[in-house]
């Protein structure tokens, strides 16, 4: 394995860092979408020679909706929350290893490139081992994935030139530099694309209604023959606001069209409609949005649907990292011995405290048990008599 770090000890000067799979930065322009163009970019991903870069490019650009963000990230946050712990093969809890991943920023990185690839589809990164004053340190490079076509198993060094390409599942790097996390299917984004496209028509078009209500265009009438009067007009239209103008003859005549009558609701409509679905999609269910008809069972039913899509995420995170990332950690020398991933099994303190409020009265329970479940801090028993009970020893057996 070729390796250079990306800072020299003796110099201080950083270098360039070798990469296995390099590609051209392309500048990115910005057209506007609509669903034609994404029927297209589907047609073009699920063809025989598949081009993945129009779609990737799409789902990066409906990512900008917040709405969309949040719910994502709502559900990411809830699996990077969750404690986990590294076991050995006996089943015990590697307390030393377990602290080192959890400090480790790859971490982070990693899982996160594996629950992204629920939303486009797939995710490939490369790990480097870069030598610093303070140790070794691992990076984690997301690569694009418009230079990835995974039908194919190809990496394009540019991708808008398909000729150039490495078959990086030969490599042999990949498994241990490089890792791929491959959901098969092109991602969740893809079934959110008409209700965010939807969603911003609706939006656009509604602060066109805004402007429109909330300043009028004005028109004048003059002798436009006349260019003195023109003039004025023209000045007279510039210094009296910024609302849209326009000057007619005194022989033409101007009418306003009678179009239909609203505030907007039809594109509030289209608007709640879009965050309705993109919800259901993400979250599987309506969380905290609708407040006309929302209620508290109604919330804890979605929190319950959210919560089962969220524990599929947690499974999946376990099964890459001990498939896929836990041997190739290993074999870099991160991490030692047979070990394997698990998230720590999640409890109701709300139910547990309710339980355990209802044994104090018949069993002794570990003051430090209590102190680590429910952050309470318990000095000692309090004595009877500061309840104002008689200290009768036949009593207090």
């Amino acid at each position: 394995m070729k390796f250079k770090s990306n800072i020299d000890l003796k110099t201080g000067q950083s270098n360039k860092t070798v990469r296995f799979l390099p590609y051209t930065s392309k500048s990115i322009s910005r057209i506007r979408q609509d669903v034609k163009s994404w029927n297209n970019y589907l047609a073009i991903a699920q063809s025989e020679e598949p081009k993945m870069w129009p779609l990737q490019l799409l789902f990066n650009d409906i990512f900008l909706d917040a709405h969309l963000a949040s719910q994502i990230e709502n559900r990411k946050q809830q699996v990077f929350s969750a404690g986990f712990s590294l076991k050995t093969a006996k089943g015990e809890v590697d307390e030393e290893q377990t602290k080192f991943l959890s400090n480790l920023k790859s971490y982070r990185d990693l899982t996160n490139q594996i629950l992204d690839s629920i939303y486009f589809g797939y995710s490939l990164v490369e790990l480097n081992l870069n030598k610093t004053d303070f140790g070794d340190r691992l990076d984690v490079i997301s690569l694009p994935r418009t230079n990835i076509v995974p039908q194919l198993g190809r990496f394009l060094t540019d991708y808008s030139d398909d000729s150039k390409f490495i078959i990086y599942r030969e490599m042999p790097e990949f498994g241990t530099w490089i890792l791929e996390f491959n959901t098969g299917g092109l991602g969740l984004l893809n079934k959110a694309v008409p209700n965010v496209l939807f969603k911003r028509f609706a939006q656009s078009c509604w602060s066109e209604l805004c402007e429109i209500y909330g300043i009028p265009p004005r028109v004048l009438t003059t002798n436009t023959q006349d260019t003195v009067l023109l003039n004025r007009a023209e000045q007279m239209m510039k210094d009296m606001g910024a609302a849209a103008w326009f000057i007619i003859d005194e022989t033409e005549k101007f009418e306003w069209a009678q179009g239909v009558s609203t505030n907007g609701d039809v594109y509030n409509n289209l608007i709640t409609l879009c965050r309705n679905e993109i919800s259901l999609l993400i979250s599987g269910a309506v969380i905290g949005q609708d407040t006309v008809n929302g209620n508290r069972s109604k919330e804890e039913v979605s929190q319950d649907m959210l919560w089962q899509l969220v524990q599929s995420d947690m499974k999946m995170v376990e099964s890459y990292w001990n498939s896929t990332i836990i041997p190739a950690l290993i074999k870099i020398g991160i991490l030692k011995g047979e070990v394997h991933f698990e998230f720590d099994p999640s409890e109701d303190l709300d139910q547990l405290f309710k339980f355990t409020q209802g044994l104090l009265p018949f069993k002794e329970i570990d003051n430090n048990w209590l102190k680590e479940k429910f952050g309470v801090e318990v000095t000692g028993d309090k004595s009877p008599l500061s309840n104002g009970l008689k200290a009768d020893n036949d009593f207090f057996v």
